[in-house]
């Protein structure tokens, strides 16, 4: 049995190590560096990830734009939203203007709310946010145009602008090496849905165009027979299944050719095509036919770092204070009970930031107040477990006993408390707004971890101690009341 326990601290401290060296890896690489300094080991350093921080700790900007929606069928209105969200997401996220950990996200029917950490340049961004989405339709390039354009991009390998621009065509080296702009652009389409084929039952999307745009598109696919064709939403492929906002042979999804269609109608399918994929090609082909002008922010909110780095220090310094509280209070009224509880608190908070981290989560000052809270209910499913081995041991149990027994009574107020609050945690996550849902995500994460604390960690220090001379020193088990 004690051997067991052992193993469960060993773990237990293994991984607390883990996760501190994940959350603080310049702390280990300076002792890292010591000892390269000291010896020929050569070890390498362990790489440094940051932490994903929000809007009021980075400082940045919070845009509020207000959709234009009364063109939009108010059947559609939602899935445009979407679809709006989705765009500014692909703009900001995935082409970078200079922004990390963005949000976007809906608030009501039709506003747009667009959080943007650490941005410097905010006029570029509310211009490019309010951009019209362009969409066009790329054919194939023949065999030797690829091949001219991948030749002279290598011979632009490794150039400056200044060399470059001195390359005879070096704007050729720039263009797709696969495809080629057409005439035919998001313009010229009405409508695309995403449904199912009435014979396989597989989704699909159906695409419609005007008529201008129907004559196009049949010149279009009669000159690529047998050849796919790249549709482009602000130059990223609405079909990259890499997610690497590049275009080639690979893609999965780039739809092939079968035959000259006439009429303006076409389907999208294909044998690996998922319910999820078909969704976003429909959504996305529908924001550059039909797009909702955003205009000008509504409302704009400007934090500076400095601000945000102030209250950042602030909100640690409370946790750190209210941390040591705790684990006075612990440690003098519950004695070596609550000693050993303060140590299984330090290694979960540790394991909790390495969550945090590994996970993405945004450390938003609300987020590190979730985290803070989670804590103190961490502390309370302690006091539950010792409250109830105060009362086994008055009822003249062993001290082993009373730990197995104390711990078994407790559960039960210890599972229904936690999981009330989880869920109202739960509804915070999914009806609230970014900061109520940055709390929300860090108090889940929190309680579901100080369960694995108290019942796991917390035990199996009890367990030890119990196993050790200190079971047999009663005044150490027994609370001051």
């Amino acid at each position: 049995m004690k051997k067991k326990i052992l193993y469960s601290l060993l773990f237990i401290f293994a991984l607390a190590l883990a996760s501190a060296v994940f959350c603080f890896p310049q702390f280990f690489n300076k002792g890292i560096d010591w000892a390269n300094s000291q010896t020929k080991w050569g070890i390498p350093h362990i790489p440094e990830k940051q932490f994903n921080l929000g809007l009021d700790v980075k400082g940045g900007v919070r845009l509020e734009y207000q959709a234009d929606l009364s063109k939009v069928p108010e059947a559609d209105r939602a899935s445009m939203m979407e679809g709006v969200r989705d765009l500014i997401e692909r703009r900001i996220v995935n082409k970078s203007q200079g922004v990390t950990e963005a949000q976007v996200q809906i608030s009501g029917e039709n506003r747009l709310i667009v959080e943007l950490p650490g941005l410097e340049n905010i006029d570029e961004a509310i211009r490019e946010i309010g951009q019209t989405p362009w969409l066009q339709f790329d054919e194939s390039r023949s065999a030797e145009e690829t091949q001219k354009i991948i030749d002279k991009a290598k011979e632009l390998e490794g150039k400056t602008m200044e060399e470059l621009v001195k390359v005879p065509d070096y704007q050729l080296g720039l263009q797709n090496p696969y495809f080629k702009e057409t005439e035919l652009t998001g313009q010229y389409l009405s409508k695309a849905n995403f449904t199912f084929d009435q014979n396989s039952g597989k989704p699909i999307v159906q695409l419609k165009f005007n008529d201008e745009g129907a004559k196009i598109f049949a010149d279009v696919t009669g000159r690529n027979v047998g050849k796919p064709i790249a549709i482009l939403l602000d130059g990223l492929s609405i079909i990259d299944t890499s997610g690497d906002g590049k275009i080639d042979m690979a893609d999965m999804y780039a739809p092939n050719v079968e035959e000259k269609i006439s009429g303006g109608s076409a389907v999208i399918s294909g044998s690996s095509l998922t319910v999820k994929d078909a969704r976003t090609i429909a959504q996305r082909l529908n924001e550059g036919a039909l797009p909702v002008p955003l205009g000008q922010p509504i409302t704009q909110q400007k934090i500076g770092p400095t601000l945000g780095a102030v209250s950042f220090e602030q909100t640690v310094m409370a946790g750190i204070w209210g941390f040591l509280m705790v684990v006075i209070f612990m440690v003098v009224y519950y004695r070596l009970p609550g000693l050993l509880a303060s140590i299984a608190l330090a290694l979960y908070a540790v394991v909790l930031l390495a969550i945090f981290k590994l996970m993405g989560v945004t450390m938003s000052l609300a987020g590190i107040g979730g985290f803070i809270l989670s804590v103190g209910m961490a502390v309370d499913a302690n006091v539950l477990i010792f409250s109830r081995l105060k009362e086994e041991l008055g009822a003249g149990k062993s001290l082993a006993a009373a730990i197995e027994e104390g711990f078994k009574r407790a559960w039960p107020a210890i599972r229904d408390g936690n999981f009330t609050t989880i869920v109202v945690a739960f509804i915070l996550f999914f009806l609230g707004t970014s900061f109520v849902k940055g709390f929300a995500a860090t108090l889940i994460w929190g309680i579901l971890l100080s369960m694995y604390s108290a019942i796991i960690v917390t035990r199996a220090f009890l367990r030890l101690a119990e196993s050790t001379r200190l079971g047999k020193i009663a005044w150490l088990w027994k609370p001051l009341a």
